[in-house]
């Protein structure tokens, strides 16, 4: 909960969510999961409040922010999911993919990059929703019924916020449209020849509206009741409500978020730009229904924070994400240890679905700590490959970079980034700028109105910098290296090899 007069943070509560991994590659949430732990957030969030002796009912309007791509099929009569939200970084779509690639001529991956600003990609929701529809009798049987309902993470959680099964409002924004390669970023509708290509039903689809106006009306299931009838007024996919609340709202501003993953956007105003250096072209926002569209080049690296996730629960050489940062400074570099995390396959500048994870450069004295710091090393490499394809594509290169997400209070993490970027790291001191992009623009929608936009009112946030500390050439020769290991990675893995029984 934030303050609209000074975008102060007043309240906030957070839960993890498990992800589920059946198979190998296979990445699922709950989708129930999900919405029981926006009704605690809110329960513990207010509870909190009427700590501070702030009353509930000065909570004027709710915005809601997700990751984007993650696919939700529900049924509309019960209200009940028809299987597990299959989360953005999934892969089990990858032979989904190659069969469609067949269907194009020449086998072009960018055959859509046109009209929606995505390539042919295991990433976005249209492949795993055509996965679905291959593979769940019962969401195909609900599609012919004519129960079935799809969404991203928002529509769901907005359907069932709004009432649910008993008029709940099916909708998503701009920026989740422009993420499911259905969509035209140009004429914001959905795309008939796309949703045929998929050979998706049109009517299973939420309505698209703008990031900033009324969706409808919170229907409470909260043991207070508080905030029925408050309405549902913001919607941003997370990347794009972080731009926002980093106020990045002129053309050229960038900013880079650490989750799951790691996000790079750069705001081009009112023109979308396509990249030549394998960059997404997407939106990122439309704060209004009568105000104009902006988009964004985004680069995207799927493993970050993940990487570090890894370390704790498959290796366990860690018990908490704060102890990789202890690990790494022990040591203060990884003597030569270079660790490419392609889980996922690699996404930009790459697209390349056949990498895999590799650690390479090892020797008999490499420890934990050393991989630890390669690690933390992965995600700075990452992101200054995307800065220097976002600089090609751009032709002014970013004097410095505005970051945020959960790994910023990593202080190793922010240092390295400078280091390897060799321009200044900027990080708000207040870190949940995703939920403060959302909050803005649920405040400003119309109809509401308790939160302004204009420049001249947006509160200066206080910033913490990290100024490069290393040589620029002891940084290229690092850089240059990690290169030489993402090639390593790279034609890992062939969907044609044996299966001997194992997963693919």
């Amino acid at each position: 909960v934030f303050n609209a007069k000074t975008a102060e943070l007043l309240s906030h509560h957070q839960v993890e969510i498990n992800q589920k991994f059946p198979k190998e590659g296979w990445v699922e949430q709950d989708p129930k999961e999900i919405l029981n732990s926006v009704y605690e957030c809110v329960e513990k969030t207010c509870e909190k409040l009427k700590q501070l002796n702030i009353n509930i009912s000065n909570i004027k309007a709710i915005g809601v922010t997700n990751q984007r791509e993650t696919t939700v099929v529900w049924d509309k009569t019960t209200g009940e999911p028809l299987y597990n939200a299959i989360v953005w970084l999934d892969l089990r779509t990858q032979s989904t993919v190659e069969r469609l690639l067949k269907r194009i001529p020449g086998k072009n991956k960018s055959f859509s990059k046109f009209k929606t600003g995505l390539p042919l990609s295991t990433y976005f929701s249209a492949v795993k929703l055509r996965w679905l529809l291959d593979n769940v009798e019962e969401i195909r049987k609900a599609v012919d019924d004519g129960r079935a309902m799809f969404g991203t993470i928002d529509s769901w959680l907005i359907w069932s916020l709004t009432g649910g099964k008993n008029g709940g409002i099916h909708c998503t924004d701009v920026t989740n449209a422009s993420r499911t390669m259905l969509f035209n970023i140009h004429s914001l509708e959905w795309d008939p020849d796309l949703c045929q290509f998929f050979d998706i039903p049109m009517e299973i689809l939420p309505k698209v509206r703008s990031s900033s106006e009324i969706y409808g009306l919170m229907v409470c299931f909260l043991k207070s009741g508080a905030l029925t009838g408050v309405p549902i007024s913001g919607c941003l996919g997370d990347q794009s409500a972080a731009l926002v609340g980093q106020m990045c709202f002129q053309d050229g501003q960038a900013k880079n978020t650490y989750g799951t993953g790691c996000f790079l956007l750069c705001n081009t105003g009112q023109k979308s730009v396509f990249s030549e250096h394998g960059l997404l072209t997407t939106i990122a926002y439309k704060l209004g229904r009568d105000k104009p569209v902006c988009y964004a080049l985004e680069g995207s690296v799927a493993i970050a924070g993940a990487v570090v996730r890894w370390l704790r629960d498959n290796l366990g050489i860690v018990k908490s994400s704060q102890e990789v940062e202890k690990l790494a400074a022990e040591v203060g570099t990884s003597y030569g240890v270079y660790f490419v995390p392609a889980f996922s396959g690699l996404y930009a500048p790459y697209w390349e679905p056949s990498a895999r994870g590799i650690i390479c450069g090892l020797t008999q004295f490499t420890n934990k700590n050393h991989i630890a710091f390669a690690a933390l090393e992965a995600v700075c490499f990452q992101t200054r490959e995307i800065l220097d394809a976002m600089n090609k594509d751009c032709g002014i290169p970013l004097s410095q970079l505005q970051v945020d997400g959960g790994m910023t209070n990593n202080k190793i993490l922010m240092q390295l980034q400078a280091d390897i970027l060799c321009i200044p790291v900027v990080k708000p001191s207040m870190p949940e700028t995703t939920a403060l992009g959302a909050a803005m623009a649920a405040g400003a929608a119309e109809g509401v109105g308790v939160w302004s936009l204009n420049p001249g009112d947006l509160t200066a946030v206080t910033c913490e910098r990290f100024e490069p500390q290393i040589n620029p050439e002891e940084s290229e020769f690092r850089y240059a290296r990690w290169k030489k290991a993402v090639m390593k990675s790279m034609g890992w893995e062939t969907s044609e090899a044996p299966s001997n029984g194992k997963p693919k």
